[in-house]
């Protein structure tokens, strides 16, 4: 028997490497790509920078995952998604509700049976809260977990 010479060798271990590094582009690949949601108009507000900072880390049980827009934050996979920069919203016949001493407009045109839509009352810039139909009976919860945060922004009128 010839032993290998070292040619074979390198090309052998040459070879090896690439299927490795191959399996390792497949596997990245399946991984999921964090969702592009689109920045609300007024993203770079100083007080979204500010906000950013004290997201929490969880929201329902769920871990903050990455996202691609400016004052997004997503949590799980989209159950809930922020987006700080956001007008206002004025007198309105949709529901206000006071949680935790901020005010909230669950927005009925923007919410539908795959989600519930709210939007910060009397902050500017507001905080928009979208949570996915699955978590949707635990909205309050979201809203509780984020008042602390959103009440960096200062609070300048309030639902009737």
């Amino acid at each position: 028997m010839v032993p290998p010479s070292k040619k074979t060798l390198v090309t052998a271990a040459a070879v090896g490497g690439t299927a490795l590094a191959a399996a390792g582009v497949l596997a990245f690949s399946f991984l999921t790509a964090p969702p592009d949601i689109a920045s609300a108009p007024n993203a770079s507000h100083p007080l979204c920078g500010d906000l950013a900072r004290h997201y929490p880390p969880q929201l329902l049980r769920e871990g903050r995952t990455e996202a691609k827009g400016d004052g997004v934050a997503v949590w799980g996979d989209s159950t809930v998604v922020l987006r700080c920069g956001m007008k206002s919203p004025g007198p309105t016949t949709d529901l206000c509700l006071n949680v935790n001493g901020v005010d909230w407009v669950l927005r009925s045109a923007a919410s539908g049976e795959s989600k519930k839509t709210l939007i910060t009352y009397g902050r500017d810039p507001a905080v928009e809260v979208t949570v996915a139909a699955e978590a949707a009976t635990s909205a309050g919860d979201t809203l509780v977990g984020l008042g602390d945060t959103v009440k960096a922004i200062p609070q300048t009128s309030k639902c009737i």
